[in-house]
């Protein structure tokens, strides 16, 4: 997996209004009306995660939701965290449903 250029980046992320790029890696934040709506779109990011074999840094707060993606491996974003983030975008836009 290679990894991508911040021109690269940049332009990827015109399709993830939601993520941001700074210090090596794509981020987001969504809020949840409770904690347990943003324990139930964690927990449902935690299957895709394995089933990607991908996993993000994130934390937690009551219903704030941080995400922090990089490939680690390359030390920088690749593919694999555009993955991710689409997974948890279509996650997110079902938990708001």
């Amino acid at each position: 997996m290679s990894k991508l250029s911040e021109e690269d980046i940049e332009k990827r992320l015109i399709r993830f209004p939601e993520w941001e790029y700074h210090n090596n890696a794509i981020h987001a934040e969504y809020e949840f009306e409770n904690f347990k709506d943003c324990f139930s779109a964690m927990s449902r990011i935690a299957f895709e995660c394995e089933a990607l074999n991908h996993h993000p840094d994130w934390t937690n707060s009551y219903n704030i939701l941080k995400i922090s993606l990089h490939t680690h491996e390359v030390d920088g974003v690749t593919l694999k965290d555009f993955k991710l983030a689409e997974a948890i975008e279509l996650i997110v836009e079902e938990e708001d449903e």
